[in-house]
């Protein structure tokens, strides 16, 4: 079994080395998506390292845009076209890492092969918030100046946006750290190619990367092989549309979770808590 780790990245190529580093299993290929917006330079040595993979049609993202989603699946298609075999595609950013031993999170998959990891609410409260991110336009992907103004006047004069498939809507804010089977990942990248009207309507949708792949898959044959978990400690105590960063104070919830991996993480901020996580699983 092999497994593709796609990794979002636009900051802390030393981070992301140590990430690297923890994940040393002959199972394990990284693709890097770096944010056009990024001077490559200081990230290229990441590419002599085993098993990682630049991808190369890099685009600009901005954050909660779907260009971000885009991003993802353009990675995607380069993984699909790669000329190498992967049961599992996993979506990562630089500031995850491992909180299970590398051979844990490897026997996992082995044992679950064919289903597909993904998270979304199950009760009311997420998107009782989060509907507006689809019943309204939002300018998020643009950068033309008096965007938002135009955003607010849209929204005023216009009806609300209706999504343009009768699905039911699935998604929240853990949904892009996914673990998928390589076909229902397939299967994805060719229902969204495939449906120009999706397309323009994301376009215009808030954080679509929270709720268009896990919507498409749970209306779908794939439905029956998703699990409910994608097995990430995050902490999303503090409210607000960023994750806690971990430290530290948080080390003995860490050793105690069933998670296998966590976000986020900053070195610049605290690296001991990372020392930790190694001296616990990895000595």
């Amino acid at each position: 079994m092999r497994i593709a780790c796609l990794i979002m990245a636009h900051r802390d190529p030393s981070q992301i080395e140590r990430l690297l580093k923890k994940f040393d299993h002959p199972a394990f290929d990284f693709f890097i998506h770096l944010d056009k917006k990024i001077d490559m330079r200081s990230f290229a040595y990441l590419g002599k390292m085993d098993r990682v993979y630049f991808i190369h049609n890099r685009i600009k993202v901005r954050w909660a845009s779907y260009s971000f989603l885009d991003a993802v699946l353009i990675s995607f298609r380069e993984i699909f076209n790669c000329g190498r075999d992967y049961d599992f595609i996993s979506v990562m950013s630089g500031q995850d890492y491992p909180i299970k031993p590398i051979s844990t999170i490897y026997s996992f998959l082995e044992e679950n092969a064919g289903k597909n990891f993904i998270c979304y609410e199950e009760d009311d409260e997420w998107w009782n918030h989060a509907v507006t991110r689809i019943n309204k336009y939002h300018f998020t992907n643009f950068g033309f100046k008096g965007r938002y103004r135009l955003q607010f006047l849209i929204n005023a004069l216009l009806p609300e946006r209706k999504f343009p498939l009768p699905y039911t809507l699935f998604g929240g804010p853990r949904a892009m750290c996914m673990s998928l089977h390589m076909e229902c990942a397939k299967y994805v990248v060719n229902f969204i190619d495939n449906d120009k009207k999706l397309q323009r309507f994301a376009h215009f949708t808030w954080g679509p990367d929270e709720f268009l792949i896990p919507t498409i898959i749970m209306n779908s044959s794939y439905k029956d092989s998703v699990i409910n978990n994608n097995f990430y400690y995050i902490d999303w105590s503090r409210g607000g549309s960023n994750p806690k960063t971990l430290t530290v104070e948080d080390f003995e919830i860490l050793t105690k979770t069933d998670k296998m991996l966590a976000r986020k993480f900053d070195i610049s901020e605290d690296s001991t808590i990372l020392d930790m996580i190694d001296e616990l699983h990895f000595a």
